[in-house]
C-alpha cells in the first residue's frame, strides 16, 4: 500500500459508517447490506444501498400517518384563488391512494412515466407521492413553460399518462393549461397518454374523447380502493427532472429512490437543524429542484408540515411572504436570491413589521447570493441567512453556510455572500478547466467534485448514459471529476465564492471576469436593485461586458435619477472594487429583467438582444414584454451616450 493509502481507505471506512448510519433515517423493507458499489454503471457509478428494498411514499407520508394520523403534513395558500387549507398525515394517505388508484385504474404500474403539468396546488403533491407509491416516475413540468418545451419533455420521456389542470394563475393573470398540452401532445404524435385534468374551474379546458378524463369523476370512481406502496430497490428510478435552458434535447436528470430519502432526510438535519415540529415555506415550484426536495419530500420524509404556495413574492403586494410566515407560525423559509432582490427593490416592503417571531432563518439558494442583498434582508428581518449552493443534478446542497440559532454571527461565514463550505459526503475541489489541476486557495477556477458522488445525486440521464458520461464526466486526465460547470474561488478560511457558470466567464483580451463578480458590486450600488451583466461579443478585445440595471424604487437621497450619470456612477464603482479590466463596456438602466417565473435572470436573452442575433425559444421568460423594454433602452440616445 502506498503512502498517505491507509489515510484514504481510513477516509473511505468513515463515509461508508456514516452514510449506514444516516440510512437509519429512514424505514426499509429490506436494510440494505451493501452501503455503497462504485464498480461499473455510467460514468465513475455511485450506486448507494444497492441491495436495499423501500419506498418514498412509504417513508414521506405512511409511517407518519401511523404514527401521528392528526400531525398537519401540507398547508396550501394561494394568493391567486384566496384559498387555503391544510391535510393532516391521515388526509394525506388518502389523498395519495386516490390518486394512485387513478393511475392503476388507467394502467400505470411500475416503471412507466407520469407527467405531470400542473399549478402549485395540492394535487401536484398527491401527484407525485402517488407515483411514488406505485413505483412510477414522475416527470413534472414546470407550469410556466409552453408548447415547444413542454413538447420536448413528453417525447423524451414517453408518459403513460398525464396529470394536468385546466388553468394556473400568477398575479392576477389566468394561465390556461390544458390548450398548451394538448397543442403539445399534437406535436408528438408517437405518444398517446391518457390525460387526467382537474378542472379549477378557471379557464374551458375541451376534453378529447376517450383519452381525457375529469379528475373528480375518475377519483370518485377509485375512492376507497386500497394501493399498497410498492417495495422498490434503492436503484430504481424515483423521477426525472429535465434541466432548463438546454439547447436541444432536454437533459432529463435520473434520480433514486433509496439514495434520495436518505440523503434529504440527512439535509434536513445537516444543513436545515430541522424536525418533525418544523414548517418549511420553501418559495418556489414543483417543477424545479427546489420544490421536488424541500416543498415535497425533505420536509414530508423528517413528518413536518410544508407549505405549498401559489403566486408570486409581489401578488398582491410585496409583503405577502411576510404575512404566509408569521400567519402560519413558518420556522424554516426557502427563496431564491432574486426573489430577495425584487423585494428589496420595493419600498413597501417591511418583513420587520410582521411577526416573525417563529422564524429560525432564512435559506437562499438557486444562483449567487450578493453581499448586498444578503445584508439587506439580515438586517431587515432580523433573522440569519442562509446561502447554500446546489443543483438539479445533485439535489441537495453541496455547500452551504455554517449557521447556529444563536449568537452574532448566526448565520454567516467569516464572508458575507459566500455559499458555505462543502457537506458531508461531497469533496469540492477548485482546479484549472483544462488539465484539471488543482488551485490553490484564492485562485478562480472550475469547481468539481471528487467521485464518488454522495447520495441523492443523479445516477444518470434519462436514456442518455453516454450524454451523461461526455457531458459531466469529462475534466482530469482519468475523467473522475465531476464538472458543476461554476466558475468559483475558495478562500484561506475554506468559504466557497461562486462566480457563475463557465458560459457566464468573460474573456476580454485575454483575462477571465466572472459576471457575478460585476454584478455583486452594482447590486451594491444605493440606487441598484438588481442588475444582470453578460459578455458581447467584441472584434478587438473578444468580449466586453455589458450591464443591465434596474434602479431602485426611490433611490437614496443625492442619488442622481439620470440614467448617464447612475451607467457613470456605475461603472467607477466596479473599477474601484475589481479594476478597470472588469469596468463594463456598457451600463444600461432597464425596468425589468428577463427572468424565468422561479425568478432566475435569463442572461442568454440578454447576450441575444445585445449582438442582436434572435432571442430563439423565450418560452422561459415570464413575461416577453421585457425584452422589448430591453430592446428599446438600446436604441435609446441614453444607452448610447451610457458606453464609459
Amino acid at each position: 500500500m502506498a503512502k498517505g493509502e491507509d489515510a484514504d481507505v481510513s477516509s473511505t471506512q468513515a463515509e461508508l459508517e456514516y452514510w449506514a448510519e444516516q440510512a437509519r433515517r429512514i424505514e426499509w423493507q429490506a436494510f440494505p447490506r451493501t452501503i455503497l458499489d462504485d464498480a461499473g454503471g455510467d460514468g465513475p457509478a455511485a450506486r448507494w444501498f444497492p441491495d436495499g428494498q423501500t419506498n418514498l411514499c412509504f417513508n414521506a407520508v405512511d409511517r407518519h400517518a401511523q404514527a401521528r394520523p392528526e400531525a398537519v403534513a401540507l398547508r396550501h395558500v394561494s394568493s391567486e384563488t384566496n384559498e387555503t387549507g391544510h391535510y393532516t398525515y391521515a388526509q394525506l394517505r388518502d389523498e395519495v391512494c386516490a390518486v394512485a388508484a387513478m393511475l392503476v385504474t388507467l394502467g400505470v404500474g411500475q416503471g412507466d412515466r407520469v407527467l405531470i403539468y400542473m399549478p402549485m396546488i395540492p394535487q401536484a403533491v398527491f401527484a407525485m407521492l402517488a407515483c411514488a407509491r406505485i413505483g412510477a416516475v414522475h416527470v413534472v413540468v414546470f407550469g410556466g413553460f409552453a408548447t415547444d418545451s413542454l413538447a420536448a419533455r413528453i417525447a423524451d420521456a414517453k408518459p403513460a399518462a398525464v396529470l394536468t389542470a385546466d388553468a394556473g394563475s400568477r398575479g392576477g393573470k389566468i394561465i390556461p393549461y390544458k390548450p398548451l398540452l394538448d397543442a403539445a401532445l399534437a406535436r408528438v404524435p408517437e405518444c398517446t397518454p391518457s390525460v387526467v385534468v382537474y378542472d379549477r374551474q378557471l379557464a374551458d379546458a375541451p376534453h378529447t374523447d376517450r383519452r381525457d378524463f375529469d379528475w373528480m369523476t375518475l377519483r370518485s370512481r377509485c375512492a376507497g380502493r386500497p394501493i399498497d406502496c410498492v417495495w422498490l430497490p434503492s436503484g430504481a428510478p424515483s423521477y426525472v427532472l429535465h434541466t432548463s435552458g438546454t439547447t436541444g434535447t432536454p437533459k432529463g436528470v435520473q434520480r433514486d429512490v433509496g439514495g434520495y430519502a436518505v440523503a434529504l432526510a440527512t439535509a434536513a438535519a445537516q444543513v436545515f437543524h430541522a424536525d418533525r415540529s418544523d414548517v418549511f415555506f420553501t418559495a418556489s415550484d414543483i417543477g424545479w429542484v427546489v420544490g421536488h426536495s424541500f416543498i415535497v419530500y425533505a420536509p414530508l420524509l423528517i413528518g413536518a408540515t410544508t407549505l405549498l404556495y401559489e403566486g408570486t413574492p409581489l401578488h398582491p403586494d410585496p409583503n405577502v411572504l411576510w404575512r404566509i410566515c408569521a400567519e402560519h407560525r413558518v420556522t424554516l423559509f426557502y427563496s431564491a436570491p432574486t426573489a430577495l432582490r425584487v423585494l428589496r427593490k420595493q419600498a413597501a416592503c417591511d418583513p420587520a413589521a410582521h411577526d416573525l417571531s417563529a422564524l429560525r432563518g432564512i435559506f437562499v439558494a438557486g444562483e449567487p447570493l450578493d453581499e448586498a442583498t444578503a445584508a439587506w434582508i439580515q438586517q431587515a428581518s432580523g433573522k440569519p441567512v442562509i446561502d447554500n449552493y446546489w443543483q438539479t443534478e445533485t439535489g441537495w446542497p453541496i455547500l452551504a453556510v455554517p449557521w447556529h440559532e444563536s449568537g452574532a454571527q448566526a448565520g454567516q461565514t467569516s464572508k458575507l455572500g459566500s455559499c458555505g463550505r462543502p457537506q458531508r459526503g461531497y469533496v469540492p475541489v477548485i482546479v484549472d478547466p483544462d488539465s484539471g489541476t488543482p488551485l490553490p486557495a484564492g485562485e478562480k477556477g472550475l469547481l468539481a467534485l471528487r467521485a464518488p458522488l454522495p447520495p441523492g445525486c443523479l445516477t444518470t440521464l434519462w436514456q442518455a448514459a453516454a450524454r451523461y458520461r461526455d457531458t459531466y464526466w469529462t475534466v482530469g486526465p482519468d475523467r473522475t471529476l465531476y464538472s458543476t460547470f461554476d466558475w468559483a474561488v475558495r478562500d484561506a478560511n475554506g468559504d466557497f465564492m461562486i462566480l457563475g457558470r463557465t458560459d457566464d466567464i468573460i474573456n476580454v483580451a485575454g483575462h477571465r471576469i466572472g459576471t457575478r463578480e460585476i454584478e455583486a458590486v452594482l447590486n451594491g450600488h444605493p440606487a441598484i436593485a438588481e442588475s444582470a451583466v453578460v459578455g458581447v461579443h467584441d472584434e478587438i478585445k473578444g468580449q466586453t461586458s455589458w450591464a443591465f440595471v434596474v434602479r431602485r424604487e426611490q433611490p437614496a437621497d443625492g442619488v442622481s435619477r439620470d440614467d448617464v450619470e447612475l451607467a457613470a456612477s456605475a461603472g467607477s464603482a466596479v473599477d474601484r472594487s475589481l479594476g478597470a479590466i472588469a469596468r463594463p463596456s456598457r451600463v444600461i438602466v432597464v425596468p425589468a429583467l428577463p427572468k424565468t417565473r422561479s425568478g432566475k435572470v435569463v442572461r442568454r436573452s440578454l447576450q441575444a438582444v445585445s449582438e442582436g442575433r434572435d432571442v430563439g425559444d423565450i418560452s422561459t421568460v415570464d413575461d416577453a414584454r421585457v425584452l422589448d423594454a430591453v430592446r428599446a433602452a438600446l436604441a435609446s440616445p441614453d444607452a448610447r451616450l451610457s458606453t464609459i
